[in-house]
């Protein structure tokens, strides 16, 4: 039976569905997100994206089960270098971080703030944990992973065989986010 969660910036004017549980559940500690999550914290009006640990927690979802049904001319893209294949986005109603797109891959991770409060999936594994000054601060609840692990890895690949090795894009997203310099 397939399940469908609908997700919204903090306003309602743009929702997001996704389609059955996610790939994984996780909490991502490297540079980039946490560099990217004080960015968008500081836009005016922004939800707190961190988490008490300093990182991002994420759904990663198939992106051929992700969509955008309403308010998708409210999505802009982020790109903390102009040469990275990575974008995160923002709903620019307010400034709601939505998801974070590796634009070459398959999937795409829902920002974890976007759940009503207690529907958050259980979190699995914290990622990138070497990237931190002092990573022994980090709670034991749950796997503390230096980089990524082979079943991150597996668990990725397993995904993108069900969709037949296929990369959809999130080709909804129109427009640069306005970030003051």
């Amino acid at each position: 039976m397939t399940q469908t969660i609908k997700l919204s910036c903090a306003c309602g004017s743009v929702e997001m569905e996704a389609v059955d549980p996610p790939i994984m559940s996780t909490e991502c500690l490297c540079t980039s997100c946490r560099t990217a999550a004080g960015v968008f914290e500081a836009l005016p009006g922004a939800p707190r994206l961190r988490e008490a640990t300093g990182g991002t927690r994420t759904e990663m979802y198939r992106k051929d089960r992700v969509r955008c049904v309403k308010g998708a001319d409210h999505l802009r893209e982020h790109r903390l270098t102009a040469q990275t294949t990575t974008r995160r986005v923002v709903a620019t109603c307010c400034n709601t971080p939505i998801f974070l797109d590796f634009t070459s891959g398959h999937w795409i991770d829902l920002y974890g703030p976007l759940w009503p409060a207690g529907t958050l999936p259980p979190l699995q594994m914290r990622t990138m944990t070497g990237d931190m000054d002092d990573p022994s601060t980090l709670p034991n609840d749950v796997p503390n992973l230096r980089t990524h692990s082979a079943g991150f890895f597996l668990r990725l690949i397993l995904a993108w065989a069900a969709m037949g090795f296929r990369r959809p894009r999130a080709d909804y997203v129109k427009g640069v986010l306005d970030v003051p310099a």
